[in-house]
């Protein structure tokens, strides 16, 4: 059997700080339902996978649609296992079952404000660049340049000081990792020539704690009050 592109949404069922939380309700749904419904809304996939080591979690999978053909090690499941970890072994798996494997998508699975339009527009920068991989990034909303630190005794002092006089739109924009999925061209996930894709902030959410779930609630009900 031979396919395409591949969607790996990572999704185990260890989470500490928000027990259950791949799976708890939001808005009515698994949160687990946004992630497959943006990258089955995206008619980019020919594969939609979910690599969990927890039975309810793969049930509840399936029954939105994704493919959970094998359950993760316990290697790739425990609290020191990496995203690149479980990749590679989902890949491996997957040619040792031999699929034939194009681009990659990694999908994080508390991404409710990821969208099936988005994941299609970074794809199609991937493929029109000579890039490996992609990256979405969110750009800092103050310049990290002109960034405090609190010294020995207390006191507040710029980490840069040569940029203390600078006004702030005279820097060079920085950005960090939206933490909502990867793209990679190859099946190997070589990572030497990355590019981004910018996304507003408005869609960046991380979800580690109470605090940032009741933050995502919010945002999530301002959006949809928005769309109405």
């Amino acid at each position: 059997m031979k396919f395409g592109n591949l969607a790996i949404i990572t999704a185990r069922g260890g989470s500490k700080r928000i027990p259950r939380k791949n799976i708890k309700e939001f808005f009515g749904k698994p949160m687990l339902f946004y992630a497959i419904n943006a990258a089955f809304e995206s008619g980019i996939f020919d594969e939609i996978m979910v690599s969990t080591d927890d039975d309810e979690i793969a049930q509840i999978a399936r029954n939105l649609g994704a493919k959970v053909p094998f359950m993760r090690s316990a290697k790739t499941a425990d609290d020191f296992a990496t995203t690149a970890d479980v990749l590679k072994e989902v890949v491996s798996k997957y040619q040792e079952m031999g699929f034939e494997i194009g681009q990659i998508c990694c999908i994080y699975p508390c991404v409710p404000f990821l969208s099936g339009d988005l994941l299609k527009k970074a794809h199609e920068k991937l493929i029109n660049s000579n890039a490996d991989s992609l990256t979405p990034v969110v750009k800092y909303s103050f310049p990290i340049q002109r960034a405090f630190v609190v010294d020995k005794d207390g006191f507040l002092q710029f980490r840069e000081p040569q940029n203390a006089p600078k006004r702030s739109q005279d820097l060079e924009p920085t950005y960090h990792d939206a933490g909502a999925f990867y793209f990679f061209k190859f099946s190997d996930l070589r990572s030497d020539k990355k590019i981004a894709y910018e996304i507003d902030e408005i869609f960046a959410q991380d979800i580690d704690t109470i605090d940032d779930w009741k933050m995502a609630e919010m945002k999530y009900e301002i959006m949809q009050k928005g769309l109405k």
